[in-house]
């Protein structure tokens, strides 16, 4: 009986599976209404920093234009200048990786570069690549050549006659076995690929020369290894070199000389001064290794040193370059960059203090020998000097970060990232000056690798901040103090294992209760000056020791590397329901969740889930904002080898699971989701090559524009903002300002003819000019990431703009054309009325709460979503384009209307929206009505300054056009002339007055102040500041006007008697036509 209980609920399973399975192909076929390139106007704005770079993997020196470099991340694109890093561009960053494991330029095509995408080292934080690529255009564009499972590709070498001919070293995939792995050898250009070196199903070629006299001659340096979640064995019995003498048709290991032993990582190159003199740095077992030597083209090798990369481990290092300006010197990518003038015998540091560590890149200028360019965790460097001296790229950013959290604070909000290799970053996410963030905006908080950190939501000034391996510190923002609050084992008990980037929780229920994860959940009601364990060990709890690596447990004698990573079995996330106080959630990284109902009393395991892979990895777990029984989970069982999207949803605290990736693409792992406080089906994903939402809870993900291809490692909600903030690794921080459209954005709404979304309060202020300009005097290479635009952004979709009959004509023409017909003109009266017609426009029209226009805005009729902006100021008051005086804070409305066809429609009821101001001057604001009543007035004056000086100069040109009438006219007496004459320097005198002395003033000598002198001043000086107008001002504006007034009487009396005599008196004389008559 209990057989056919089973049975019958397997074969109901099967048919529920079917039936959904259906369901998900018929909705494949119905593409969701709102796309990325709906959203276009959405796009996510980058503030950095560059404060820090990035790890850099690779480099290329144009050697014909010395100028032009290009630099790959690791993670985080491929960039180029040709300004020798004046400034960059991003050339590689809407392709299929973001991870560059090296680049090559063509030596007979400066035009031609090859990428070879996925990071060439065995680091736990690694980007994975689809294959090579290839640029003829110098990067404009890209074309994958193949090789797409590879993973991670180390070396390019092209034949220096042949472009078509090129080799590329291939590591393969660092979780998994198999790929396309070993020494591929292509003839026809990348058209085809054959692996001409290949080793096991867990070898590929970490390295690959070339003979510079004799491209026939080449060696290959094979690379055993495998990387799970808990642990690196970087090297094995396949590891060796390799020599052929027939283009890589052959091969043949190279032993004589050389260590019998496992060997891990190696890098090989050759002496550009003599060929038969060759290098090898090796990894052994230990970590241990050293550099060995050739004399005779690698038939025999001898030791040179033990120097052997250190810090993380060799798999993070080991290449070795050599100087092309100088015999046997090299140099050696380590924690410091390393240098041997005797061939490897011995070597010297040259980096410094004032340079980051941890080395991966060299390059070298064609002709300069004392030129360096260095690659590694911070960045770029350049040397001028043989490196004794550094220069920072200071404009490349390129931070990888892993967590972010953001502050309350007022009136911006600022976040703070852990990052890989470059400590813990805190800055603003707007400024209030012009110039943007800049990297003078930017702290660092904590050293050390950053992780996990969070703000206290009441006070910004309390920082939680994480380096590696769960060293956990406090940080006083006012003091710039940070003290350690690391959980310690309590008595009788060993150490705690921790994971690399342990979690941190501030409780939603205490701002000053804590949550901490190593093998156990720990908790604070003191921010950290004490905790309790409140779980046992949360984990499986397994020997790494004892777990397999490449099919089968290795000795603890093998090529172990264990120095850059977690301890195994540890909590990853942790997550409190914001409704049910002491509902817990934790994942960890060896496949399990756990709950706890009663604040860690009690624990429920969950160690199965259906459609996820056994031994997941929790990157991700969240209670529900709005249901007390709801919660998400993301999975991660990349480092298996398994790429796809793991997200899930429990209804029932964690009791049953299902799946919500939708349709999210394959092979884009996800690290964090995170869930609006308003709309519960609205959520967010952070995943390996972008942002995606959903508005319907999972069924359906469409990807946020904007951004370039990089993972998202990290997002979080400002609350009070709306605002989306996601911290990638490899680009730094970038910020969706006010992302409240997509809360209603769906296909109704796509449906409807117009909609305005609602518009957020827009902060009023004035912009600091701290610089002078935006980047003032400090070059080009200044960096500088944009504000959010000031002023208020109105967002709207417009279903369908209007077509002009010129559109409409040509529409159907190209139907025709198409079909093959005939498209005749359509008359001349048809393209006349075209030539007439109006574009459509959008007028935008700005009231403030009494119903007075205060200005009105124009945008293009075009079909989809749009922002505009506008400057929280009044129209122009002299009509013309500039702007008037900034608005007094309080409540607007806003009106779309449609101008077509000489007729307006409006296409919305006015819609509230609020101006507030963010700042309390030091002294006393003057009452901004009153202001604004001031400035009115001397608008209206100026106005009226500006028509009086217009219609003086035109009639200043009509008189000089009546001289020149009366000279060629015989028939005309020449007092016509004397008086137009007499009356130009009358003008001129009144002119003087008005406008001012510009004989005077163009040699720079004092002169009478002039009338729009006066006026201006009063309005100028108060027009970029919030205080209010001076006596000084309102002094200047009452003279001008009372000079005004005389004047205007002196003009008025020209015009009426003096000047329309004269036009009389030309009409009496038959006078030609002139200017006013």
């Amino acid at each position: 009986m209990k057989f056919r209980v089973g049975l019958l609920a397997i074969l109901s399973l099967i048919l529920i599976l079917r039936g959904s399975d259906a369901f998900a192909q018929d909705e494949s076929k119905r593409s969701p209404a709102v796309t990325t390139g709906t959203l276009s106007p959405l796009k996510m704005r980058s503030i950095g920093p560059a404060l820090m770079s990035g790890r850099i993997a690779d480099i290329a020196i144009d050697a014909k234009q010395p100028n032009t470099w290009y630099v790959a991340a690791g993670s985080g694109n491929l960039w180029k200048t040709i300004n020798a890093g004046t400034t960059w561009k991003p050339i590689f960053e809407r392709y299929g990786s973001y991870s560059i494991g090296c680049i090559a330029l063509d030596p007979s095509d400066r035009d031609t570069l090859w990428v070879g995408t996925g990071e060439n080292v065995g680091g736990r934080h690694v980007g994975y690549g689809d294959g090579i690529y290839v640029s003829h255009d110098g990067g404009q564009t890209f074309v994958n050549k193949g090789l797409k499972n590879s993973e991670h590709l180390s070396k390019i070498i092209i034949h220096p006659e042949d472009s078509q001919t090129l080799f590329v070293a291939s590591q393969g995939p660092l979780w998994s076995s198999g790929g396309e792995r070993g020494l591929y050898k292509s003839t026809d250009g990348g058209a085809t690929w054959r692996a001409v070196l290949t080793r096991g199903p867990w070898t590929g070629v970490t390295d690959v020369v070339m003979d510079p006299k004799n491209p026939n001659i080449l060696f290959a340096a094979t690379h055993q290894r495998h990387r799970t979640v808990y642990g690196l064995i970087n090297g094995g019995p396949e590891s060796g070199i390799h020599k052929s003498v027939d283009g890589g048709e052959t091969w043949v290991e190279l032993k004589s000389g050389l260590p019998a032993a496992d060997k891990g990582k190696m890098s090989i190159a050759i002496s550009p001064q003599k060929s038969n003199v060759v290098y090898a740095a090796i990894e052994l077992a230990g970590p241990t290794g050293g550099v060995w030597r050739s004399e005779n083209g690698g038939q025999s090798w001898s030791k040179m040193s033990d120097y052997v990369a250190g810090g993380t481990g060799p798999h993070y290092y080991q290449e070795i370059y050599c100087d092309p300006h100088r015999f046997d010197v090299f140099y050696h990518a380590n924690v410091q960059l390393g240098r041997t003038e005797d061939g490897g015998a011995t070597f010297n540091s040259v980096g410094n203090s004032n340079k980051h560590v941890d080395n991966h890149a060299v390059a070298f200028h064609p002709t300069d020998p004392d030129f360096l360019l260095v690659g590694c965790d911070g960045g770029l460097y350049r040397s001028w000097d043989y490196a004794e001296t550094y220069q920072y790229t200071a404009n490349l950013p390129l931070t990888q970060f892993y967590k972010l959290d953001v502050d309350y604070d007022l009136p911006f909000y600022n976040v703070v990232g852990g990052t890989q290799d470059n400590n813990t970053q805190y800055g603003p996410t707007q400024t209030r000056t012009i110039s943007g963030i800049r990297n003078a905006d930017w702290r660092i908080t904590i050293g050390g690798d950053g992780h996990d950190c969070a703000i206290d939501p009441k006070d910004p000034n309390i920082i939680y901040c994480e380096s590696q391996e769960g060293y956990l510190r406090r940080f006083d923002r006012r003091t710039g103090e940070s003290v350690d609050i690391k959980p310690q084992p309590i008595a009788g008990e060993e150490e705690l294992r921790h994971n690399w980037d342990s979690p941190i929780l501030i409780s939603p229920h205490s701002h000053t209760r804590l949550y901490f994860g190593s093998k156990k959940l720990h908790r604070s009601e003191d921010r950290g000056d004490s905790w309790t364990e409140i779980s046992p060990d949360l984990s499986r709890n397994q020997d790494r020791f004892q777990l397999p690596f490449m099919d089968r447990v290795w000795s603890i004698d093998g090529l172990w590397d264990l120095y850059a990573m977690s301890q195994y079995g540890n909590i990853t996330s942790i997550s409190e329901s914001p409704i049910v106080e002491g509902l817990l959630y934790v994942g960890t990284d060896d496949g399990l969740i756990q709950v706890s109902e009663d604040g860690g009393s009690n624990w429920r395991s969950v160690d199965k889930i259906f459609g996820v892979p056994e031994g997941f990895f929790v990157n991700d777990i969240k209670a529900d904002l709005h249901d007390p029984d709801t919660v998400y989970a993301v999975m991660d069982d990349h480092k298996t080898g398994d790429y796809d999207p793991y997200v899930i949803r429990s209804t029932d605290r964690g009791r049953t699971w299902a799946p919500i990736m939708g349709d999210l693409p394959k092979r884009t792992l996800v690290w964090r989701i995170i869930q609006d406080h308003v709309v519960p089906e609205l959520m967010f994903l952070g995943t390996e090559f972008g942002i995606y939402y959903t508005r319907d809870a999972g069924e359906h993900w469409v990807k946020l524009p904007g951004t370039p291809v990089i993972p998202f490692r990290d997002l979080e909600i400002q609350r009070r903002e709306n605002d989306l903030v996601g911290a990638t690794f490899g680009r730094g921080f970038y910020v969706l300002d006010d992302y409240t459209p997509l809360r209603t954005l769906d296909r109704g709404v796509l449906e409807e003819k117009f909609t305005l979304f609602e518009t957020r309060p827009a902060k009023l202020y004035i912009e600091e000019r701290i610089l002078g300009g935006v980047k003032g005097s400090q070059g080009d290479s200044y960096y500088t990431a944009p504000n959010p635009p000031f002023g208020a952004v109105f967002t709207f979709h417009l279903k369908e703009g209007p077509k002009t009959a010129k559109a409409e004509r040509q529409a159907r023409e190209a139907k025709t054309k198409a079909a093959g017909g005939d498209n005749p003109y359509p008359g001349w009266d048809a393209l006349e009325a075209e030539t007439r017609e109006e574009e459509p426009k959008l007028l935008i029209t700005i009231r403030d709460a009494s119903g007075q226009m205060v200005n009105r805005l124009y945008a293009a009729a075009n079909p989809g979503m749009q922002r505009v902006t506008w400057n929280l100021r009044y129209a122009s008051m002299s009509g013309g384009r500039g702007s008037g005086p900034l608005v007094v804070p309080g409540k607007f409305t806003v009106q779309f209307s449609l101008r077509f066809g000489g007729e307006i429609t409006d296409l919305n009821e006015p819609a509230e929206f609020e101006v507030v101001s963010i700042y309390e001057s030091t002294l006393p604001r003057q009452d901004r009505k009153a202001v604004l009543a001031f400035q009115t007035k001397v608008g209206k004056l100026q106005r009226d300054l500006m028509g009086a000086s217009q219609k003086l100069a035109a009639t200043l040109e009509a008189l000089e056009e009546i001289k020149q009438v009366v000279l060629n006219t015989p028939s005309l007496e020449s007092s016509l002339y004397d008086r137009a004459d007499a009356m130009i320097n009358e003008l001129k005198d009144l002119d003087i007055k008005l406008s001012g002395d510009t004989t005077r003033s163009s040699r720079s000598q004092t002169a009478q102040v002039s009338i729009r002198q006066r006026v201006s001043a009063g309005l100028r000086g108060t027009l970029s500041q919030t205080y209010g107008p001076t006596e000084t001002h309102r002094q200047q504006f009452e003279i001008g006007q009372r000079e005004f007034k005389i004047l205007q009487k002196q003009l008025d009396q020209f015009y009426a008697k003096t000047y329309a005599a004269l036009l009389k008196d030309l009409d009496k004389a038959d006078a030609p036509w002139t200017p006013g008559r």
